[in-house]
């Protein structure tokens, strides 16, 4: 006889076995047109989740942010992923998550699609949501669900069942149509809507853009269809004219209009710095070095490749080496350096220090180059090849909180003076590898 907590306190007491659809419609009418989903015992499931236990329980509308994503995600993974097979039969669908603001898919097309192909998909994405068919949770037994997605040529969703961990026996499909119409299946962790008419929400497809499989350059690159979704025209509208004014204000324009710097494939992540805009490095860069010796900074230079061995001292080659460029000359291996961190250290080791010495400051402004993936380069925001303003600062323990609130003065002294206030600090925490004791950290 379970008994369900409400957010309010409350507490509903019912016979036997329950579903959200039962506890909603048991609240109220007005409720029930509105959930579209519900949260049992913190967790997000569908309203044809069935509760058996004591829970707390909390319903769910387009009015909660978890709400919204639900919606968005049945947006994704029911219908655009739908209207794309309907479209496109030879199509093969990869995933379809939510992301802030809205959603993507990642399909494989026998042709590429352009932007000018999105609007047709998007009138068949509302054709879709006026039919109103059910959606519908099932579990499958875990090769059942793969012989039925390969018998569809769906060899993505295949891959995905075959990399679950082997204790999943059992695996979550949705199903789209009226009293057990195969019309679409997906596989899905879920929670869906219940039917696709309730995510009649504004929706726009915005952009297309290639993504690799799993995010890997050595497999196929597919064609990821983005989407933005908001409860109402006006936000949504509000939205893609942020986003427009942004567009007027992306970096890369104005550094094409202003003769300020190029990138090309030739080097893909790496900038080709021109007059004017060398010029605006140089001018930020002596500024921060005359800040740096006023703060008691030594400005040192290390190499930019130095040999396989201070990169396993360091942890890097065997942590980091997927992200490093390597070359090998005279039978050793070496690595470009993706940061300073263990040159930095080599120059403090090389000598004795007393404790009289420290604090020391070092200070360099080091070329830096990372093997970051192709599909994730963004202009001067995600590059391979960076000049980093970096410091490390070697202390005594009793220094170490005197020289951290001298440091995040000095930081932030410097966002000042190039007009910014309203900085966010990520705070990283103690990790569970770490030098230093506890008492220390």
């Amino acid at each position: 006889m379970p008994i369900v907590k409400l957010p309010d306190g409350s507490e509903r007491k019912y016979d036997g076995d329950v579903t959200g659809f039962d506890i909603v419609n048991d609240i109220g009418p007005g409720l029930a047109k509105a959930a579209v989903g519900i949260v049992v015992d913190g967790v997000d499931k569908d309203l044809s989740h069935t509760i058996t236990t004591d829970v707390d329980f909390r319903v769910l509308t387009g009015r909660d942010e978890a709400g919204l994503d639900i919606i968005r995600h049945t947006l994704a993974a029911q219908i655009l992923a739908r209207a794309v097979k309907d479209l496109y039969p030879t199509a093969k669908l990869a995933i379809g998550p939510t992301i802030e603001h809205g959603f993507y898919y990642d399909v494989d097309f026998e042709e590429p699609i352009v932007p000018e192909d999105l609007p047709a998909i998007e009138k068949r994405m509302r054709e879709i949501i006026k039919e109103g068919l059910d959606v519908t949770r099932e579990m499958w037994e875990r090769q059942a669900a793969i012989d039925y997605f390969l018998n569809k040529g769906e060899i993505y969703k295949a891959d995905i069942i075959e990399r679950a961990p082997e204790d999943q026996t059992e695996i979550s499909l949705y199903r789209q149509g009226n009293n057990g119409e195969d019309i679409f299946m997906d596989l899905c962790f879920g929670p869906h809507l219940p039917n696709v008419k309730k995510a009649n929400i504004a929706f726009a497809l915005t952009n297309v853009a290639g993504a690799y499989w799993r995010g890997d350059s050595n497999n196929k690159m597919l064609t990821r269809i983005y989407a933005v979704a908001f409860n109402s025209d006006k936000e949504l509208k509000e939205h893609l004219k942020r986003v427009e004014e942004a567009v007027k204000r992306d970096h890369r324009r104005i550094g094409r209009a202003q003769n300020l710097f190029h990138l090309q494939e030739d080097a893909p992540g790496m900038v080709f710095w021109h007059p004017k805009g060398w010029t605006i490095w140089q001018v930020v860069e002596q500024y921060m070095r005359e800040r740096q010796k006023e703060e008691g900074y030594l400005e040192i230079r290390t190499p930019m490749i130095a040999d396989r061995s201070l990169w396993e001292r360091s942890g890097h080659w065997a942590n980091y080496k997927e992200n490093m460029f390597t070359t090998a000359s005279e039978n050793r291996d070496y690595a470009v350096k993706p940061m300073n961190c263990p040159c930095h250290i080599e120059v403090f080791n090389h000598g004795l220090h007393s404790y009289r010495d420290l604090p020391l400051r070092l200070a360099e402004f080091g070329s830096c180059h990372r093997n970051e993936p192709s599909g994730a380069l963004h202009g001067l925001m995600r590059v391979r090849g960076f000049v980093q303003d970096d410091a490390h600062i070697f202390c005594r323990d009793d220094q170490i909180v005197d020289e951290v609130r001298r440091f995040h003065a000095f930081a932030m002294s410097v966002y000042k003076h190039f007009g910014f206030t309203d900085i966010s600090i990520k705070l990283s925490l103690r990790p569970e590898q770490r030098a230093g004791s506890d008492e220390i950290w």
